[in-house]
């Protein structure tokens, strides 16, 4: 499926079948990686415990992220964006090869029936989300609620959003049970994740800007960044998976040394911000937040393990991947860059008052060329701002961490057994059988 939809993408010129595409591509990815992941499970973890592996998971997606745009820009700057596709496309190939011919067709676990699965659920929940994307994306170019396609989106949001709450309540499983969305863990994992994602958010908008329309790097130079935060993750995974997996430090602890290390990305832009930045500079603050990004993660989702195992840490766990995978760096990115196009016309208001084509002497500097050494100026002290007002914010983030006293530690996080799990299954199965036949009976008399 992920072969085939990577050529639709390549060839496709309709939009709606683009975005179809990339549902369906991401679906089968998120399945896949579940799949591939678990069935080593045992191999690096033996105990099952989670804490480890949830580090190895991080240190897997988030370098492969890293990686894939390394290949991405370097495929467009030499050859063509087509060639990533065909990459993919023969190394998945290759991949399908090697695992029909090495490994054995034996399952583990019994087959067991789809049933009881609440498909309708995930297509409204699939929706809902498709609706907080569009809003957060397109926003802006739409001037948010004063443009029709906005308004039209978050109807849809509020609509698909209470049906699946109101379906909730009287369906027997859930594609996300009310009793999952109650636990106190949940949401505060959800909401730190979306607080962390705002503090990232230069790193989507800022840094882009920065480098290519004020540093003036071209693309290859941007990306070699990626270099630098693929070691920052490699070192956030290792630290993480040394001092709370393997000598089990605190979650507070884990998430103040975080949360420091994204303060430190901020708060180094807002002091060390320039029109000569040198290269060298750079390095410092991607590294931290990669690191502290990549620990925070690791240990929001180990945090989930306090739900109580199988149904709800599954549904737990995929409410916070749909977040920090797909929402929260776009509800960031959003509101950021909403106060970002705030501030920069203002500054720029400010700075340009007093630049008119009678007082300006065009022999000095041609009126075009100040204009936009006007608008530059005006970015950098917008972004300047922005920097400090997000450093309130991780300063605040820490001083509530650090007063909130917490000694609970990764201890109680062993994965129950899959034989266990499996038997939880069947019997599920075996009681979704006997309501269908009751049914039946029901419907003949």
């Amino acid at each position: 499926m992920i072969i085939a939809m990577n050529l639709i993408t390549m060839h496709t010129t309709s939009v709606p079948l683009l975005v179809g595409a990339s549902l369906v591509a991401g679906y089968f990815r998120m399945w896949a990686t579940l799949e591939c992941n678990s069935t080593i499970q045992l191999w690096l973890t033996p105990t099952r415990d989670l804490s480890v592996f949830f580090s190895y998971i991080y240190l897997l997606v988030n370098s492969c992220i890293q990686l894939s745009g390394i290949a991405s820009i370097a495929c467009a700057t030499w050859a063509s964006w087509e060639y990533m596709h065909w990459a993919i496309i023969a190394l998945l190939l290759l991949m399908w090869i090697v695992v029909i011919v090495i490994y054995k067709g034996c399952a583990v676990m019994p087959r067991l029936p789809l049933l009881g699965i609440d498909w309708i659920g995930m297509v409204i929940w699939g929706f809902w989300a498709m609706s907080v994307l569009f809003i957060c994306v397109y926003g802006e170019h739409y001037d948010w609620w004063n443009g029709t396609p906005v308004c039209v989106a978050s109807l849809f949001a509020l609509v698909s959003l209470a049906m699946n709450l109101i379906r909730a309540q009287f369906i027997r499983h859930p594609f996300i049970s009310l009793k999952t969305l109650s636990f106190k863990v949940l949401p505060i994992a959800i909401g730190v994740t979306i607080v962390a994602d705002i503090l990232l958010a230069p790193s989507h908008i800022f840094e882009h800007a920065l480098m290519e329309g004020v540093l003036g790097y071209d693309a290859l130079n941007m990306i070699s960044l990626n270099w630098v935060a693929l070691a920052g993750t490699v070192l956030g995974a290792g630290f993480t998976w040394l001092t709370f997996a393997r000598r089990k430090w605190t979650y507070q602890r884990m998430l103040v040394i975080a949360f420091a290390l994204l303060l430190f990305y901020v708060g180094y832009f807002y002091f060390m911000i320039d029109y000569n930045l040198p290269y060298e500079a750079l390095v410092p603050p991607i590294f931290a937040r990669s690191a502290g990004y990549t620990m925070l993660s690791i240990v929001l989702l180990t945090s989930l393990t306090r739900l109580p195992f199988p149904t709800h840490f599954t549904e737990g766990v995929g409410t916070l991947n749909m977040f920090s995978a797909a929402l929260a760096g776009v509800m960031g990115t959003a509101i950021v860059g909403r106060i970002l196009n705030v501030v920069m016309e203002r500054n720029f208001t400010l700075l340009s008052s007093e630049v008119d084509g009678v007082g300006h002497d065009p022999h000095v500097m041609p009126f075009g060329e100040m204009y936009g050494a006007v608008q530059v100026q005006a970015l950098m002290e917008s972004m300047k701002e922005i920097y400090g007002w997000l450093i309130v914010v991780a300063v605040g983030c820490l001083i509530i961490l650090s007063l909130r006293a917490s000694d609970i530690r990764p201890n109680k996080v062993i994965q129950p057994t899959f034989h266990r799990i499996s038997l939880l299954m069947r019997r599920e199965v075996l009681a979704r059988l006997r309501y269908r036949r009751r049914r039946k009976i029901v419907g003949a008399e």
